[in-house]
């Protein structure tokens, strides 16, 4: 035998050997990876402006061994903010500007909690923050309700197919019956609504809840301003310390109720809530603790997993279908599983200086599938270049600690990558693209000027920073004499917001001026300057360029857009802003003799 087959021999037999141990590994890293899936629960708290939305935050946390005492939004002086509120003007106004992540471990689960901002001017904020969600928490203010605030946001999340559990807050103040609301929640919004427990009682009267499902009362007592978790006595119907606490026409009315409810026959379906058709609907007191274990607890068991996401496929830059059963043929698009191999995931928000020691800038990253490790080597959409993510961290408010690992459902922090932007994809396939970030049209229009001109840098840098943040859009007049840019916003508070920061962040003071337009259409990709040239504007409109070099038009009136429409027929506008893939917009935000991306 010749040593050439000696040698092939061996190395067969190694192979062999080899292989089903790579196998094995391979199938051991995928079982860990679901079962890491498995323990994951994202989601958002939602609701109309004080309809109790952060306090119901603070108290999940409580009851979550996260926090060991709960704040609230009114709270005096000697006692602590709440801790998603972490912004100072937050703590000012008493109501939440910027969305939080919150992430702790409970009951087996790693929960990812993001707390939303209620006032319409940030919706925004909110509606990024839904795409990187794979359930929510309505909070409804039992004595009003649905709310404007309440009804838009459910829409923005049954577009999503997002599941969604109802807490009814405020059961220990004057409110609508426990029945009225039900019937509210599926005539106006269109829902079915399983009310998993029951008020026991209403008002100055609301002594505790009755579990359905496990047909047991849990009465609670109140403690001191609701830091601490709220004692609690279980018992059935029959049980005689829940007959002595409880008069008998509460007894009687709440027995009569649940007859009613039994008599409905309507069973709890969990196919249902995952598929949007039906909300669990729970009932309490954030303030006071009451009901929030339940919802805690119902949530975990009901609400899913990390879902598949949508995604592009690219090849050399440019988007293209996917071909065959992997993707699909109505929108082009491929289903990523969460147990993908690859690393994949999103940028939904970016926050800077939320440590005031520290001049830094935070990018929050739902990640979609596959294992994070800390200093791995990523594909980065916008620049097309790989990054290495070495720093990156837990979130708790403002707080936060490094991570080595993390898992589809997670959202970590990514310090001081000044290149990454809203909606930016991270990922080791470099052919996986996210479009999951909506892009709004602006409502308010301001001129923000810098009184200051030795503050000059730091007006600017503040600007900027801001602008990458998605706080607010700048749009530039062509044609004007200087250089001031309009600020546009979907609400005014998002102006104060901008100037606030400024100065505390930043130490630059500013001047904001009311602009004479409301509203801005977009003209198509590709327009010319020749064809701007030729435009028949109205009186009072300007042509002005977007933060991606795109002309708009800015109107004082939507009669002045309408007339527009008319007289340039030719002429198609669009209401909201011009998509572009990265590829354009690598080009436009990198100079032409800049290294390739």
């Amino acid at each position: 035998m010749c040593q050439s087959s000696v040698v092939i021999r061996k190395l067969s037999s190694h192979t062999n050997r080899l292989v089903p141990r790579l196998f094995c590994a391979s199938v051991r890293a995928l079982v860990d990876i679901s079962k890491e899936i498995q323990k994951r629960r994202t989601f958002a708290i939602i609701s109309h402006p004080d309809a109790g939305k952060t306090t119901l935050t603070e108290k999940l946390l409580l009851y979550g061994g996260a926090v060991q005492l709960a704040g609230s939004v009114t709270a005096r002086k000697n006692q602590r903010a709440t801790t998603s509120d972490w912004m100072e003007l937050e703590r000012k106004r008493g109501i939440s500007i910027s969305s939080t992540v919150l992430q702790f471990d409970y009951n087996g689960y790693r929960i990812n909690l993001l707390d939303t901002p209620g006032h319409k001017d940030f919706s925004e904020d909110t509606y990024r923050v839904l795409t990187a969600v794979d359930s929510v928490v309505m909070v409804i203010d039992s004595a009003k309700g649905i709310e404007p605030q309440t009804r838009k946001l459910f829409e923005v999340c049954r577009q999503r197919g997002i599941p969604i559990f109802t807490f009814m807050n405020k059961c220990d103040r004057p409110m609508k019956s426990p029945l009225e609301l039900l019937d509210e929640l599926e005539r106006v919004l269109g829902i079915g609504a399983f009310p998993v427990n029951w008020p026991i009682g209403t008002g100055f009267e609301f002594k505790g809840v009755y579990d359905r499902q496990a047909r047991q009362f849990h009465l609670f007592e109140r403690t001191v301003g609701g830091q601490h978790r709220a004692p609690v006595s279980v018992g059935g119907i029959d049980d005689p310390e829940i007959r002595g606490r409880l008069d008998e026409e509460t007894f009687r009315q709440t027995v009569e109720e649940l007859e009613v409810l039994e008599a409905a026959g309507h069973t709890f379906d969990p196919g249902a809530v995952l598929a949007g058709r039906t909300t669990p609907v729970f009932f309490g007191s954030g303030i006071n603790n009451f009901g929030v274990q339940l919802l805690l607890d119902g949530f975990l068991r009901y609400s899913p997993p990390p879902q598949p996401r949508s995604a592009r496929i690219v090849n050399g830059g440019d988007a293209r279908e996917p071909s065959g059963a992997a993707g699909n043929g109505a929108n082009g698009l491929q289903v990523v599983q969460p147990e993908n191999p690859h690393f994949s995931g999103f940028i939904f928000k970016i926050q800077a200086n939320m440590d005031p020691k520290h001049r830094d800038r935070i990018a929050f990253v739902r990640i979609c599938s596959g294992r994070f490790e800390r200093d791995m080597l990523v594909h980065h959409s916008r620049s097309r270049r790989k990054v290495r993510l070495s720093s990156s961290h837990k979130i708790f408010g403002n707080e936060r600690e490094t991570v080595n690992e993390a898992f589809p459902g997670d959202v970590i922090g990514l310090v001081g990558y000044d290149s990454f932007g809203i909606g930016d994809t991270l990922t080791t396939d470099p052919r996986i693209l996210y479009r999951e970030i909506p892009r709004f049209t602006p409502e308010a229009f301001a001129y923000l000027h810098n009184p200051n001109t030795a503050k000059f840098k730091q007006f600017r840098q503040g600007l900027d920073q801001l602008l990458q943040e998605g706080v607010i859009q700048a749009l530039y007049l062509r044609d004007a004499t200087a250089k001031v840019p309009v600020l546009a916003a979907v609400g005014p508070l998002q102006f104060e917001v901008v100037q606030y920061r400024l100065e505390s962040e930043y130490g630059a003071a500013s001047r904001l001026e009311p602009a004479p337009w409301t509203l801005v259409r977009w003209l198509p990709a590709g327009f010319s300057e020749e064809q701007l040239d030729q435009l028949v504007l109205p009186t009072g409109a300007r042509i002005a360029y977007d933060m991606g070099k795109h002309p708009v038009i800015l109107f004082s009136t939507e009669w002045s857009a309408n007339y527009f429409a008319e007289t340039n027929r030719d002429c198609r506008l669009s209401a909201t802003p011009v998509q572009i893939d990265d590829a354009e917009e690598q080009a436009i935000r990198q100079p032409a003799n800049s290294s390739p991306a």
